[in-house]
Parts: structure tokens; C-alpha cells; sequence
């Protein structure tokens, strides 16, 4: 499972008087992403060119450098570092020195490979929502039970019989949960599925 970034992280280079400063950081909608982008990108730098990977969808921008040159090599350098749901944004000052196509590529694809190389990663856990059913009389043991498995509360619902919860978890920890509320409450708690 590839891994994500643990915080935004930024990283300076120099190549042949150009200053490429990369800034990276996890995202986990295009929104998120293109909104990262707003807010690093100089308006008084040369280019501002980005690419995101969240799960299979993807997008980059060369940002008026010349096609392929940019955008996609910060892409294979995010997908190279095993990198997923990360925004990578390479800023460039030009120096004066033309790099030619082949050096804009490896510019802007090492800039963001340094980058996420030494930035603070954590791993991207897979999770799932399930929906929980409990009388009333069981959701102390429920409410006391889900932080203990990194079980968030998506929703709850009442009615004449119990709660209705949905939860989003890791999904390595559904089973452990339902084994655990199973003994906890007689088998007085029933989950269902979310697709």
C-alpha cells in the first residue's frame, strides 16, 4: 500500500542559476489539491507547475513550460517515491541558463522526488464504513468500545429499538470490533454492511 505525506513539506534546488523550490502535501479530493496549489503558488515566479495523484485520478500542469516537461515528471516522481493522495507544486525563478527539455524534466521530477524522498511520510490505511445496530441499553459498551479500534462516528440514528450508528474505520479492525462488541454485549449488536 503506498503511503501519503505525514504534513506539507518544501524543499529548495538549485539547477544552473534556476531556484526550484518544490512544496508537497497530502490531499485527498482534486479540490483540496487545486486549492494547494493556490495557495503556494508565486505569482511573481517564473512557473508554477503541479501534479497530484489521489487513487487512480491524476493531474498535471506544465504551466506554459514546454509540453511533458513538467507536470509529468513531478507525476512520476510522485508515483515513483510508492507516493498516493499527495499534491506536489515545483515553483521555478529562471536564472538566466535555458535547461533544454531533458534538463527541465529531471529539474522539475528532482525537485519533487527530493522532496517527498525527505519529507515525513505515514502509511494510507484502507478503510471501511459499517452500519451498527444496538439497543439502548448497550451503547455505553458501544460509545466505551470504538476509539479503542480508530472507529470514527459518521452518523446516528434512534428509534424504537436502538441506535443506529455508522462508522468509518480501518478496515484491518472491522472484525476485531464486531468480535469485541459481540462479547461485550451478549450478541445484542448487529452490523451491516456499507457497499
Amino acid at each position: 500500500m503506498p503511503d501519503t505525506l505525514a504534513t506539507p513539506a518544501t524543499l529548495s534546488l538549485d539547477v544552473k542559476h534556476s531556484r526550484f523550490i518544490a512544496h508537497a502535501a497530502p490531499v485527498t479530493t482534486p479540490e483540496a489539491a487545486l486549492a494547494f496549489v493556490a495557495q503556494v503558488s508565486d505569482a511573481d515566479a517564473t512557473h508554477n507547475c503541479w501534479a497530484y495523484r489521489i487513487g487512480g485520478e491524476y493531474r498535471s500542469s506544465d504551466d506554459a513550460e514546454p509540453a511533458g516537461t513538467a507536470g509529468r515528471p513531478i507525476l512520476a516522481a510522485i508515483d515513483g517515491q510508492g507516493c498516493d493522495q499527495v499534491i506536489v507544486v515545483v515553483t521555478r525563478f529562471f536564472g538566466g541558463i535555458k535547461l533544454g527539455a531533458g534538463g527541465l524534466a529531471r529539474a522539475y521530477g528532482g525537485a519533487a522526488a527530493e522532496c517527498l524522498r525527505t519529507a515525513t511520510r505515514r502509511a494510507l490505511v484502507a478503510m471501511r464504513e459499517v452500519e451498527l445496530l444496538a439497543p439502548f441499553d448497550e451503547l455505553g459498551a458501544v460509545h466505551a468500545t470504538l476509539p479503542q479500534f480508530g472507529a470514527e462516528k459518521l452518523g446516528e440514528d434512534f428509534d424504537e429499538h436502538g441506535a443506529k450508528l455508522r462508522l468509518r474505520l480501518p478496515a484491518e479492525q472491522v472484525e476485531a470490533l464486531k468480535t469485541r462488541l459481540r462479547d461485550a454485549t451478549r450478541d445484542r449488536v448487529r452490523f451491516k454492511e456499507s457497499p
